[in-house]
């Protein structure tokens, strides 16, 4: 059975790839003779923990994963990440945080609860229409780490060059930018991503992290569930995780394995980016919201004349089959998120209708 199926330009949850989701239904009811589907077997059965260590094996294949770092499969997104970072990572204290949009800045205000966050650099001068020079940064010699969010997805900028942190941890939040790219992890010492942008259902965390940062000596004020050593040491089975997402996204680093890797999606998602960002550098009507050189290849925020014109394009293009490109409450305008997932065609269909509507309101 074939179902109609929109353009779902959405920045999270998001598009999953069609012949993920068409094997995912396949196996939804009796997964490989298992007689159970896997959101009903044990999470310690033999058939779930080869589920577990194919994802880790597959995900350490493609991003290339020293052995050195431990993968851990977390429930929660951000907001828990948030605070486990700081409260995992912070031993003098004191942690740098570059301000680069809205999820720096929650991760901001959590990791203030635990101790002295250091603001290095900022563009909130430009509404965070662009990432901030990070070559020479004033870090503390007692700061535990430098954090940023490597993806801005409300406001769409990206660093295409880290930080110097002068020999201090970088801690990254990769959540809207996760397996787009190549991605050297030994620069970083923690990686995390929610899972629910570019890589599967939402409720889950993958966190990537240095075995030199696990910890034996946290607070006794920090539950168990929040150490990162606790799911280290039980290989994410601690407890009961959240199986459906780690079987989505095995299925999901399988699928990119056998695409080319990330070299080849890296590819694609320049190819789709260019599309929509030629159009609105030649639009009289519609502009980009970021720098040139800071844009998100997943993320593009843009607008039209007025509030009230964004208004009507989001219930336009709604009614065209393109949905959830209104921009985030917080900023307003529009937001076409181009994640993995979204084909080629979806981002010339856009185009084309934008170019339509242009030509027909301007």
């Amino acid at each position: 059975m074939k179902f109609d199926r929109v353009y779902n330009f959405s920045a999270g949850p998001a598009m999953m790839p069609e012949p993920v989701l068409e094997e995912i239904a396949a196996e939804v009811l009796n997964y490989r003779g298992s007689g159970m589907s896997v959101m009903e077997m044990s999470h310690r059965s033999k058939v779930f923990q080869q589920i577990r260590d194919e994802a880790e094996a597959d995900l350490r294949k493609l991003m290339n994963i020293p052995d050195n770092y431990k993968v851990l499969f977390i429930q929660g997104g951000g907001t828990v990440q948030f605070a486990m970072v700081a409260m995992n990572l912070m031993k003098n204290g004191v942690a740098c945080y570059v301000e680069t949009g809205a999820w720096s800045k929650k991760a901001i205000n959590e990791a203030k609860k635990y101790g002295d966050v250091k603001i290095v650099a900022s563009s909130k001068d430009k509404n965070f229409s662009y990432i901030p020079d990070c070559s020479d940064l004033d870090i503390p010699e007692n700061a535990d780490y430098v954090y940023i969010c490597e993806n801005e997805t409300i406001n769409g900028t990206t660093y295409y060059e880290l930080p110097n942190t002068k020999g201090k941890v970088l801690v990254a939040d990769q959540s809207s930018m996760f397996l787009s790219r190549p991605c050297d992890v030994s620069k970083y010492g923690l990686i995390w991503a929610g899972v629910q942008k570019n890589v599967g259902p939402a409720g889950m965390a993958v966190v990537i992290i240095r075995e030199d940062l696990l910890r034996d000596d946290l607070p006794q004020s920090v539950p168990t569930y929040l150490n990162y050593k606790t799911h280290a040491d039980a290989d994410s089975l601690y407890n009961t995780p959240n199986c459906w997402a780690i079987y989505c996204c095995g299925k999901v680093f399988k699928y990119l394995l056998s695409n080319g890797g990330l070299e080849a999606i890296d590819r694609r998602n320049r190819e789709k980016a260019a599309i929509l960002y030629d159009f609105l550098d030649q639009s009289k009507f519609f502009s980009g919201a970021v720098e040139k050189k800071d844009r998100s290849l997943m993320n593009v925020p843009f607008v039209s004349p007025s509030k009230e014109q964004d208004a009507e394009v989001v219930a336009a293009t709604k009614a065209a089959g393109f949905d959830n490109l209104k921009g985030h409450k917080s900023v307003g305008g529009l937001r076409a998120s181009i994640y993995n997932a979204m084909p080629k065609e979806g981002v010339e269909a856009l185009v084309e209708f934008l170019k339509q509507y242009e030509a027909e309101h301007a």
